[in-house]
């Protein structure tokens, strides 16, 4: 794995890219009402101790950078080995993580929390989603 050759310009549009696309996938006119009644939370308020935006959208701030970070570095190697490797080689590398990591790691959480399959699917599909197209953006930039 190597970080030489990661464009962080790239990596800071992935980034845009995809907290944006958290914040509009969970606003209050798309899936957030959906995903607040499929979790038991039918006024779809947060509590009074789930209600810290710094902690809320500063830990889904790092988190996502570690994400990102990650793919990029990724990608990063796998085109240090394959010069041909493209934007949908970068979207590929992408989905399957999001997939195949993000996606399957949650599935037993949410499961054997009692929360069903409809919030895994809303709560994960925003990762593949943006993973997906963060690889494109980070291969691109690369």
């Amino acid at each position: 794995m190597t970080i030489s050759g990661l464009n962080f310009i790239g990596v800071l549009v992935a980034f845009a890219f995809s907290f944006i696309s958290g914040a509009i996938w969970f606003g209050p006119k798309t899936f957030y009402p959906v995903w607040m009644k499929a979790r038991g939370v039918e006024s779809g308020e947060l509590t009074q101790n789930q209600n810290k935006p710094a902690l809320l959208f500063g830990g889904t701030a790092i988190a996502l950078v570690i994400q990102i970070l990650t793919l990029g570095i990724i990608i990063t190697s796998l085109q240090k080995f394959q010069p041909d490797f493209g934007i949908l080689d970068g979207a590929g590398v992408g989905f399957a993580l999001g997939v195949g990591i993000a996606m399957c790691a949650s599935l037993s959480h949410r499961l054997f929390a009692g929360e069903g399959l409809k919030v895994w699917i809303i709560e994960t599909a925003n990762d593949a989603i943006n993973l997906t197209i963060a690889g494109a953006i980070i291969a691109f930039f690369n």
